[in-house]
């Protein structure tokens, strides 16, 4: 564990001279989410942060709010070519244009789950039987693969396994706190 973070008692990976992201991992990540606005909002913002860092993704959360229509998939799930063209000008986002043709195929997905399901929290929760699962030190597990390649199924992109584990810690599906630090828990 790195020496300051041993003194704070935080994950390693938090970088304490950025206080955003201390408040992130502080107060969000690891905590069990169960709204789907804001379920939905973690995809959005974990399919955006695939190959880049997740402090690059928390700078931009408020312009991708912004630009993203309160993560409305409502909204997102009927965006045209027009607002691609719109977004991939807009430099507060990553301006990728797969991720953000992603991003309006996962809200369908996101919306045909939702009916299928009565709601996205139940259907992500029904793979842990509503529990919360406790475990460091992966980037993947057997949960992640199969929730992948659920949604891989269903038709979301940019979503593989890695991706999966990362949304599943954010959105506290899986505590990844790890030892030393003041939320870890073991169960």
């Amino acid at each position: 564990m790195d020496v300051l973070n041993a003194k704070t008692g935080r994950c390693h990976w938090c970088p304490l001279k950025n206080e955003a992201y201390v408040r992130y991992h502080d107060s969000e990540w690891g905590v069990p989410v169960f709204e789907d606005q804001k379920l939905f909002e973690f995809l959005v913002l974990e399919s955006f942060q695939a190959g880049l860092s997740w402090e690059i993704i928390l700078a931009k959360r408020e312009h991708f709010r912004e630009a993203f229509d309160g993560f409305s998939p409502q909204k997102i799930a009927g965006y045209d070519e027009q607002k691609i063209e719109e977004l991939l000008q807009n430099a507060g986002i990553v301006r990728h244009r797969k991720k953000i043709e992603a991003a309006i195929s996962n809200a369908n997905v996101f919306l045909a789950i939702q009916k299928e399901w009565g709601s996205f929290e139940a259907y992500l929760w029904h793979f842990t039987g509503r529990k919360v699962i406790y475990e460091t030190g992966k980037t993947h597990s057997q949960l992640s693969d199969q929730i992948a390649k659920d949604m891989k199924k269903r038709g979301m992109k940019f979503m593989g396994t890695t991706t999966v584990y990362a949304y599943l810690q954010a959105v506290g599906v899986i505590n990844s706190h790890e030892p030393g630090c003041f939320l870890y828990r073991d169960k």
